[in-house]
């Protein structure tokens, strides 16, 4: 029997991140939102190092803000570099035909 994974939704680690402020017994705050406890200190951790963007969703990596901007500049720089070999072939083949 294959088990299936259980999965949480951003709002509900949030609000369990939340309540964990409030109280002083995680493992006893686990168990009655039903999740093991080491998974409650791990968002918590999370949560403290990565801010807002700690929970992501499927698939998707945990970046701070400063880290989703060089992400997304690095992909700008890989997209002008491309373009600009194109660019670079296209004039080689173009001079060559006009000999």
């Amino acid at each position: 029997m294959v088990q299936k994974r259980k999965t949480y939704d951003p709002a509900f680690k949030r609000q369990a991140v939340e309540l964990t402020k409030t109280r002083k017994n995680v493992s006893e705050l686990a168990r009655e939102l039903g999740i093991h406890p080491q998974l409650l200190y791990k968002w918590r951790s999370d949560y403290y190092e990565l801010g807002e963007g700690s929970f992501p969703g499927n698939g998707n990596l945990k970046l701070t803000p400063e880290q989703k901007k060089i992400h997304e500049l690095e992909k700008k720089l890989r997209d002008i570099e491309l373009e600009h070999a194109i660019l670079k072939k296209a004039v080689a083949i173009f001079s060559k035909t006009d000999r």
